[in-house]
C-alpha cells in the first residue's frame, strides 16, 4: 500500500505521521523517506527516513534523528526504538541533553521509562562539574548512580580532582565514588599534581557539624560550604608528589585541611630524608608539604652524601617544611635519640654523635642535615671516624626503605 498526505498509522500505543507511507500489509512493515514522526506517549521521534516493523514494535530511524521527552533530547544520524518497552538503542553518534547534563555515545540502551541505561565505545557524561567516561557505562537514573567498567575516568573540577580505574561507581545524589582495580586520584591546583594510588579509593561527603570550639575562621568556611569533601584509601596506598613521596596501608584526606592521614607502616620521603613511626598526618598548603607529626616511634632518616645516615628516633616528631623541603624538626621523647655524623669547616666528617635528651632539634640546609640541638638531660658521646662502634651506628628500629618509594608519578600508574 502506498499512501500519501497527512499520513497516520497507529498501533494503539504509538503513531506514525508522514506524507508518504509504503505499507506492506503481508510483514506488517512501514516505510516512510520523505520525512516522519512517531509519537509514543510523551515521547516525540522525528527522522528523514523510517522503518516500522508491527510486530515487534521496532522503528530504524535514519538522517537527521531527533528524540525528545520531558527529561531527553537526543540527536543521532541513526536509532533503533522500541515503542512497546520505550527502549533507545543507540546505533550511530548519539548527543543527549539530559537535564544539566549530556550524553555523548556511540552503542548502547536507553530505557526513557526506567531512566536504566547501558552505554559502550568510551561514552562521554558532563555535567556542570564533572567530566566521566569509560568503556562501559551504566546508569541508573532514578537514583543518579554510575557504573564504569573500563579505561573509566571522572573529572570533578568543583574539587580539583581527576580519578582513574577499570572499576568506578559514582553516586551523583550522594557525591560520592567508588574506585577499584588499578585506581589512581590526582588531585590538582596551581600547576602542581599529587597521585594516590591504593587498592580501593573512595570518596564522600560528611555534613558539617559546627560546635562552639570551633574558631571563626574555620566557621565560617564551614559556613560557606554545605559539606566537606573527603577521600580515603584502602591497602597498598601510594602518594607522589615532586615534594614529597609516601606509602601506607590507608589514608584519609579532608578538603577542608588538606590533611593526608596515613595509617599502618607509613613512610614519607623528602630528598634524602625518610620519615616514619606509627601514624604520620601530612599538612599541605597548595599540593605543598607544610608540616608531617608523627605519633610513636617516630624516625627520620637523612641519607648523606657520602652514605651516612644521620638517625632520630622519638615518641613524637614535627617535621616543618619551607619551598617544599625540609627545614626544621622537633623530636619529642623519653627520651628521643639522635645519631649524627657532624662535619667540620672543610666539610670533611669528624665523627659520629650519638646523643639522648628530652628534646631534640634537627635543621637542615639546601636539602642536607645541618645542625642538630638537644634540650633536658642531655646524654651522649661523640665517637671518631675510626672509632664508631659498628652495633652503635643504627638505631634498633633503622629501616632504609628507598625501595618502596616512588620515584616518579609513573611508577603510581603500573
Amino acid at each position: 500500500a502506498y499512501l500519501t498526505k497527512n499520513v497516520k498509522l497507529t498501533d494503539g500505543k504509538s503513531q506514525i505521521t508522514t506524507n508518504n507511507l509504503e505499507y506492506d500489509v503481508k510483514t506488517g512493515i512501514a516505510t516512510y523517506k520523505d520525512g516522519g514522526k512517531v509519537v509514543n506517549g510523551s515521547t516525540v521521534l522525528t527522522s528523514n527516513e523510517a522503518i516500522y516493523f508491527s510486530d515487534t514494535k521496532d522503528v530504524f530511524f535514519k538522517k537527521n534523528v531527533h528524540l525528545k521527552d520531558h527529561k531527553n533530547d537526543m540527536v543521532a544520524d541513526s536509532l533503533r526504538y522500541n515503542t512497546a518497552f520505550k527502549n533507545a538503542y543507540f546505533i550511530s553518534p548519539t548527543h543527549i541533553q539530559s537535564g544539566n547534563g549530556t550524553i555523548d555515545t556511540k552503542s548502547g540502551t536507553y530505557n526513557l521509562e526506567t531512566g536504566e541505561a547501558v552505554f559502550y565505545d568510551r561514552t562521554i557524561i558532563k555535567d556542570s562539574s564533572r567530566f566521566i567516561i569509560g568503556n562501559q557505562v551504566a546508569f541508573d537514573e532514578k537514583n543518579d548512580i554510575i557504573q564504569i567498567e573500563g579505561n573509566g575516568k571522572l573529572v570533578d573540577s568543583s574539587n580539583n580532582v581527576i580519578v582513574l580505574g577499570d572499576q568506578m561507581i559514582i553516586d551523583k545524589k550522594n557525591s560520592t565514588f567508588l574506585a577499584t582495580r588499578k585506581p589512581v586520584m590526582i588531585i590538582f591546583k596551581n600547576n602542581d599534581s599529587t597521585f594516590i594510588t591504593a587498592d580501593t579509593l573512595y570518596s564522600g561527603k560528611r555534613k558539617n557539624q559546627v560546635d562552639s570550639s570551633v574558631s571563626i575562621t574555620k566557621t565560617d568556611a564551614v559556613k560557606n560550604s554545605d559539606s566537606v569533601k573527603y577521600f580515603m584509601g584502602f591497602h597498598h596506598v601510594r602518594i607522589y608528589n615532586d615534594s614529597i613521596q609516601a606509602v601506607a596501608d590507608s589514608l584519609h584526606y579532608s578538603t577542608i585541611d588538606s590533611t593526608f592521614k596515613l595509617f599502618k607502616n607509613p613512610v614519607c620521603w623528602n630528598g634524602n630524608t625518610q620519615l616514619s613511626g606509627d601514624t604520620i598526618f601530612l599538612f599541605t598548603t597548595n599540593q605543598q608539604p607544610k608540616r608531617v607529626f608523627i605519633w610513636n616511634n617516630a624516625m627520620v632518616i637523612n641519607k648523606t652524601s657520602a652514605g651516612f645516615y644521620n638517625q632520630m628516633t622519638g615518641r613524637n616528631m614535627n617535621a616543618y617544611f619551607n619551598d617544599g623541603n625540609l627545614d626544621y624538626i622537633r623530636t619529642k621523647g623519653s627520651p628521643a635519640e639522635s645519631i649524627f655524623y657532624p662535619q667540620d669547616e672543610d666539610s670533611a666528617y669528624i665523627g659520629m654523635n650519638r646523643n639522648k635528651g628530652d628534646v631534640i632539634d634537627m635543621t637542615f640546609s639546601n636539602k642536607a642535615m645541618n645542625k642538630i640541638k638537644f634540650i633536658n638531660a642531655v646524654k651522649g658521646t661523640l665517637y671518631p671516624m675510626n672509632q664508631i662502634p659498628v652495633d652503635l651506628k643504627y638505631f634498633n628500629n633503622f629501616k632504609w626503605q628507598e625501595s618502596i618509594r616512588p620515584k616518579n608519578k609513573f611508577v603510581i600508574f603500573e
